[in-house]
């Protein structure tokens, strides 16, 4: 027997045409939602201004979200704010918006965009854990299957997760972790490191300059949440001949960018600054 196919997600006779197809009064409900969620509480009259609206039409809008709770009022300030459904529906997308799931379209078009091989990695016990890859299709390429670890220090990804650490939790890796060397441009104190990851922060992206394996570098960008803190990092990585250096700072603002798309998608409240 054969099965149902599965509904679609609109009707044929939609074409797309934002006129067609939106509610006028839904999308200003939405717009007074976003209003709210982007300030410390609003009067009426400051809603109705900022949207272009008379005070009796944005009522009747606040008293209809009221009522589900997604927006409450405070009667001593007179002022309305977000409400608790309005997190329920916010928690609801946190659920499904894994890193990884969310990364793959991006990792696509940076593998596209330099010619070279895009990773995701995440932070695991003071070393670096890949988690996916996108291979480039060149013959001579860098591969790392999911599952593979690499020191923190000595990894593109792992310096760009350590600029965000904050100073206790870089104290504490420095305790508790070894910085080894493994070529002749391996970072292995902690001075230099702190130093480079400076560096990292300001430029947005940090470099791996054949610290890992001689022949091979790799340019990363941390990922961050709707907290701002980083939950992963994405990369690429190819032989020197390719990524010669004069071509670092034009990947560098690539990987930057695409860790930036990811970011916004997670929620990331300013993902321009999460260098």
């Amino acid at each position: 027997m054969q099965e149902n196919p599965r509904k679609r997600g609109r009707p044929k006779s939609f074409s797309g045409n934002a006129a067609q197809t939106t509610i006028q009064s839904l999308d200003r409900a939405l717009e007074v939602l976003d209003r709210l969620a982007a300030s410390k509480g609003l009067t009426l009259t400051e809603i109705a201004t900022d949207l272009g609206q008379s005070p009796a039409t944005i009522y009747r809008v606040l008293a209809t979200l009221e009522a589900r709770a997604f927006v409450e009022m405070d009667p001593a300030a007179q002022a309305w704010h977000v409400g608790p459904m309005a997190f329920r529906l916010g928690s609801a997308f946190l659920r499904r918006s894994s890193v990884a799931e969310r990364s793959r379209p991006v990792m696509h078009d940076l593998m596209q965009a330099t010619g070279e091989t895009s990773n995701l990695g995440i932070e695991r016990q003071g070393e670096v854990m890949f988690v996916s890859q996108v291979e480039t299709n060149e013959s001579i390429r860098a591969f790392f299957p999911p599952g593979t670890l690499s020191p923190i220090h000595a990894s593109g990804i792992g310096k760009a997760l350590l600029s965000r650490h904050g100073e206790d939790q870089l104290n504490r890796y420095f305790r508790t972790c070894r910085q080894d060397s493994f070529t002749d441009k391996t970072i292995t104190t902690p001075e230099a490191l702190r130093q480079e990851l400076a560096l990292i922060r300001d430029q947005g992206y940090a470099y791996d300059d054949e610290e890992r394996t001689v022949g091979m570098r790799c340019v990363a960008a941390p990922i961050v949440n709707l907290y701002g803190e980083a939950v992963a990092g994405i990369s690429v990585s190819g032989p020197t001949h390719r990524m010669a250096s004069e071509r670092i700072a034009e990947i560098g603002a690539l990987v930057r960018d695409a860790a930036n798309t990811i970011s916004r998608g997670l929620g990331a409240p300013d993902a321009g600054d999460n260098g």
